[in-house]
């Protein structure tokens, strides 16, 4: 069994990827780190862990990467570790966590192993260009010089440049990029004037609590945010290859992502329903999470899995391409799809642990 650390565990995608590694024939829980819920028992915060983790406690971790403060013991010996954290804090713990062919100048005498591998679901790597990061993000970036040690995690178009550092795309990115990246790849749809359409569950936005994701103001409502300026446009341009013009949008459902992309066909390309439909079954006849279907998919055919539904249309009339994904933000659009990262990575199947079958009803 590979021995596997999470930090940030106590939040949605934190015990989403608790819940998938339970089944994991060959990853084994030994670490669940958290800040604010330190010493509080698993099974308190998510009831529907405790048949795996009773008498478990989130361990107390040091998120801010204080030099004062050294790594927990039990992670000298992991193999595997997923970091669940906030935008802009993995780059602050990375003298304590990278290896030491990256920062043989920073790490202190209790890291982890040289041979560890590194999963981060932030967005802290996933952007290749520090200015880019800037400009999306309001700070400088702290490490841009190891921005290229990262790979992005997106298997389905870039498992052959993976590294043993990760960087788990954004769930919106996820969708959009699965619908249109094998269109702009072979040059059937234009590189400008995409538009992505994309609604999200309340999961999405995190466990803190707050105004815009209470109850009283999901509920019964369906609302745009982000306008024009959503942090995901630049990470979504950089998989696909296109320029994006993005929406995102909050639905009153837990989890779910459902992304309606347009394009309009590239330069001297003629296109049909069948010809994009084609398409993206070629891109992914090997893809073991990946439906392309003639139906409209829906997000609750992927709740609970590390599905992604695909399907296209060319609307004639207005000469229009349209793609649509559903997938489930906190499983293929998150944990699920990390733990597909680590599963490559371990040279293990890429399904092990994970299910394309979704829960209904």
């Amino acid at each position: 069994m590979i021995q596997v650390g999470v930090l940030g565990a106590s939040g949605y995608v934190g015990a989403e990827l608790l819940r998938l590694l339970a089944g994991h024939p060959h990853f084994k829980v030994v670490y669940a780190g958290a800040d604010s819920a330190a010493g509080q028992q698993i099974a308190q915060l998510y009831p529907n862990l405790t048949g795996d983790y009773a008498g478990w406690q989130f361990s107390e971790m040091s998120p801010d990467g204080s030099s004062s403060q050294t790594l927990p013991t039990e992670l000298h010996n992991l193999e595997l570790l997923f970091l669940a954290l906030p935008h802009g804090v993995s780059q602050k713990i990375l003298p304590d966590l990278l290896l030491d062919t990256l920062l043989p100048d920073a790490l202190p005498p209790d890291t982890l192993p040289p041979d560890a591998k590194i999963i981060d679901l932030a967005a802290d790597f996933r952007l290749k260009s520090p200015d880019v990061f800037k400009q999306w993000y309001g700070q400088e970036h702290g490490y841009p010089q190891y921005l290229e040690e990262f790979s992005y995690g997106l298997p389905e178009l870039f498992k052959d440049q993976f590294t043993h550092k990760i960087a788990v795309p954004g769930c919106y990115p996820t969708a959009a990029a699965l619908a249109l990246a094998p269109l702009v790849k072979v040059g059937l749809v234009a590189t400008h004037g995409v538009i992505v359409d994309a609604a999200s569950g309340v999961s999405g936005a995190g466990r803190a609590l707050a105004h815009n994701t209470a109850f009283c103001t999901v509920d019964e409502n369906f609302t745009a945010y982000g306008l024009c300026q959503h942090r995901h446009t630049p990470e979504m341009e950089q998989a696909i290859g296109a320029q994006i013009l993005f929406t995102p949008h909050l639905a009153p459902m837990n989890r779910g992502i459902l992304a309606t992309c347009y394009a309009q066909p590239a330069t001297g390309a003629t296109l049909s329903t069948d010809k994009l439909l084609d398409c993206l079954s070629s891109a992914y006849q090997t893809a073991p999470f990946i439906t392309v279907t003639q139906d409209s998919p829906s997000t609750k055919a992927t709740y609970g899995s590390n599905a992604a539904h695909l399907t296209a249309r060319f609307d004639e009339r207005t000469g229009t391409a349209i793609a649509i994904c559903a997938l489930d933000n906190l499983g293929k659009g998150a944990a699920g799809q990390a733990i597909q990262c680590a599963n490559i990575i371990c040279g293990l199947p890429e399904e092990s642990g994970l299910s394309a079958a979704g829960v209904y009803p």
